[in-house]
């Protein structure tokens, strides 16, 4: 990383009015107390002493003990888009929980993702009280709902203008943040006080400066358990085979992390390794051996893995301006029954596919607790003026300028130590070609 990188995070104005919050001003005790702006987080929490590497050192996430906001003339709005991730429901019911403490009087839904804010959706918001939330942390899917698209950023501007919304928390993915940039940036060429504060939602993992997204440990517990049960499925029948089609888009950590908890896949494909179907030492073939020699088979695939086969380069996208992939698992599936019958083999074979089930679960323990501090981060961050960042976490709780972000996707690293723990715990080879 470069020492030149602006990790600063853009603010409304100065901060003149006390927190509301009970919080201890003791500032020799930074853990318990309010955070200063002056305390930062290394990137780099390892240093070599031979060749220390430039310094990246992130704003800490936390209450501030002075804030830009008088809490009482605040409106809020919370606004969920893209794919359904377990947890979207603990966040916003903990982002509303966080912004009543601090006194904020409205709080509003945003309907369909960024449609609702355009007029021309016709969704209105609703304002989301205490008794609608109550409940909400233990099911799945989005109170608010959640669509995928963009909305140009000068309505979208003129529609929280107009309602006087000046704090916005975008729960969403590198598509969201994108368009979270975008409002930021509008309403400061007008000089409109609004604070843009994101909330990193991929049940991929896959957003920078972020270690865990929250989804994402709850999609791995059921992705281990379709596996469990798909094992089971596959060793039950002479040469069986099932074929698992995870979620994975570009970035195949689910099927990776999936794959370690589980420890009975034999083979695991992701978007990061590429592989071939056909040779002496491709897919099929290794296959092939892999029944002979035990009978049985089970393949995990990320949903992203494997375009190279399904395309001639020519790619559609999607209202996210996300890259739309032809269904790999069906591909797979039809390919395996066709070359085992070529080589009259009989195999059994099991196809699933548990992605909206995973999707549209409520969130396990692990990202319940996630999902509550990134809201709450979020939420003290907005009320203390910053705008244009995401909530990372990253050696802790981190503001991320929103650019940064947004700028690329975290990626499974052919020499990694994770896909070396990969390839020992399935046995399959390093390279299928």
């Amino acid at each position: 990383m470069s020492q030149q990188t602006d990790v600063s995070i853009p603010t409304l104005g100065e901060r003149t009015v006390r927190s509301p919050l009970p919080l201890n001003t003791d500032h020799d005790d930074l853990i318990a107390n309010f955070v200063p702006d002056a305390i930062r987080v290394r990137y780099n929490a390892e240093i070599n002493s031979d060749a220390p590497l430039p310094e990246m050192l992130f704003e800490k996430a936390g209450p501030r003990e002075f804030i830009f906001f008088e809490p009482a003339k605040v409106r809020a709005a919370i606004i969920t888009c893209g794919g359904l991730c377990p947890g979207l429901n603990n966040v916003i019911r903990s982002a509303f929980r966080q912004l009543n403490n601090y006194g904020v009087p409205e709080v509003w839904g945003i309907r369909y993702g960024y449609q609702g804010l355009n007029p021309a959706a016709d969704a209105p918001p609703v304002l989301i009280t205490s008794e609608m939330v109550d409940d909400i942390h233990r099911d799945g899917g989005s109170i608010l709902g959640s669509s995928r698209g963009e909305q140009p950023a000068p309505v979208m501007v003129d529609f929280l203008q107009h309602r006087g919304i000046n704090v916005l928390l975008t729960i969403g993915g590198d598509g969201t943040q994108r368009g979270a940039h975008e409002i930021a940036v509008e309403a400061q060429r007008r000089g409109y006080p609004l604070a843009v504060a994101g909330i990193p939602k991929t049940i991929d993992n896959d957003i920078m400066y972020t270690s865990r997204t929250f989804g994402f440990s709850s999609a791995v517990d059921m992705a281990r358990t379709v596996l469990t049960c798909a094992h089971n499925e596959a060793r039950a029948y002479p040469n069986g085979v099932a074929l698992v089609r995870l979620m994975g888009r570009d970035s195949g950590f689910i099927a990776a992390i999936a794959t370690l908890a589980s420890q009975e896949v034999n083979f695991v494909l992701i978007p990061e390794i590429s592989f071939q179907l056909e040779g002496e030492n491709g897919f099929l073939n290794v296959l092939k051996r892999r029944l002979k020699a035990r009978q049985h088979a089970l393949i995990a695939v990320a949903e992203g893995a494997g375009q190279h086969l399904l395309t001639d380069g020519q790619r559609e996208k999607d209202a996210s301006g996300n890259v739309l992939h032809k269904d790999i698992g069906l591909y797979l599936r039809d390919r395996i029954t066709a070359f085992f019958k070529e080589q009259k083999i009989p195999i059994s074979m099991k196809y699933i596919d548990p992605s909206y089930i995973i999707r549209s679960m409520p969130a396990n323990s692990e990202d319940c607790w996630l999902c509550d501090q990134y809201a709450r981060h979020a939420v003290h961050a907005a009320m203390a003026g910053k705008t244009d960042m995401l909530v990372g976490k990253w050696n802790g709780f981190i503001h991320v300028p929103l650019p940064m972000a947004t700028a690329s996707r975290k990626k499974i690293s052919p020499e990694s130590l994770l896909w070396n723990s990969v390839l020992s715990a399935t046995g399959q080879p390093a390279q299928l070609i």
